[in-house]
């Protein structure tokens, strides 16, 4: 089987000095290789090829063969790397925690432990006859993250 290493320090090296990053890459038991990225701006199938061209010149298939896909993680794929919270920060984004909580709003920051989401709920004043928006900022631990995704709103 062909080794995942040597498939992701060749997907590395070819993405060294973009704003492109390796979100996975996994090899089947039958020498299918997924190598799956995105990036700080859009990511086209012109990336994608000169990423693919750059791993096949470093990962002979002489030795073993094998089949390779490249491709971004798209739009709504839910965040496994740090390079797509970044990237995400001032968007909307929906989370799901372990506790069973889903909740949405605009990603504010992230730390290496944490990130923050800017919440907009109603709230009644006291005295008041209304309930008004307010928004308020959460901070919700990894740990506790199930998953993250951005919101495409149309």
């Amino acid at each position: 089987m062909i080794d995942r290493n040597e498939i992701l320090q060749a997907a590395e090296a070819a993405v060294a000095g973009t704003d492109i990053f390796i979100v996975d890459v996994t090899v089947a038991p039958d020498n299918i290789v997924t190598v799956t990225i995105d990036g700080y701006n859009d990511i086209d199938i012109d990336d994608c090829v000169a990423i693919s061209n750059a791993i096949t010149g470093a990962v002979s298939r002489d030795i073993e063969d094998y089949e390779l896909e490249v491709g971004s993680a798209g739009l709504t794929a839910p965040f496994t790397v740090r390079g797509q919270w970044e990237k995400n920060i001032g968007n909307e984004v929906e989370t799901y925690t372990t506790d069973g909580r889903k909740l949405t709003g605009i990603l504010r920051s992230i730390t290496d432990d944490a990130f923050t989401l800017a919440i907009e709920r109603k709230v009644k004043p006291e005295g008041a006859k209304r309930p008004v928006m307010v928004t308020e900022e959460v901070t919700i631990p990894f740990a506790l993250n199930r998953q993250t995704k951005y919101i495409i709103k149309f």
